[in-house]
């Protein structure tokens, strides 16, 4: 059992190119695509979140929750901002350089908390939100 144990070791330390679970993984590649990808799902939400407010402010002012929504739809593009800004710089880092590992880990975990408060602001501004389906009449109506 030893003698099975040391020969498996000494296959880890030697490597095989084969097995895939051996060759190691460049850490600053992973994080830049992770970056990359968080980028483009912070642009589709902020996308999102602008055709949001277009449509609070087409509604004008008579709308319940006009300035509700005005200030969580406008906290949240703000945040995105502020995440998109963040993870640019966190994917210009090198992360494979040691001193700058704790920098990028606490910047990481700031877009972490930031990206679930807009996440939580979300939900509201859909609990809130506008959805024009045309089954309501926006003002008063004529009859013939």
């Amino acid at each position: 059992m030893i003698r099975i144990a040391l020969h498996h070791e000494r296959f880890i330390k030697m490597g095989n190119p084969s097995r895939r679970d051996e060759i190691p993984i460049n850490i600053n590649h992973y994080a830049t695509k992770k970056s990359v990808a968080e980028s483009m799902l912070d642009v589709a939400l902020f996308m999102a979140n602008a055709t949001q407010l277009k449509a609070v402010l087409e509604q004008g002012p008579s709308f319940q929750y006009y300035v509700t929504l005005i200030v969580l739809i406008s906290i949240s593009l703000f945040f995105q901002v502020v995440i998109g800004i963040m993870l640019i710089i966190i994917a210009r880092k090198n992360l494979n350089v040691i001193s700058k590992q704790q920098r990028l880990d606490m910047l990481n975990n700031i877009v972490m908390a930031l990206v679930f408060i807009t996440v939580v602001l979300n939900i509201f501004i859909t609990a809130f939100g506008v959805q024009k389906s045309g089954l309501y009449p926006v003002g008063p109506t004529r009859k013939p």
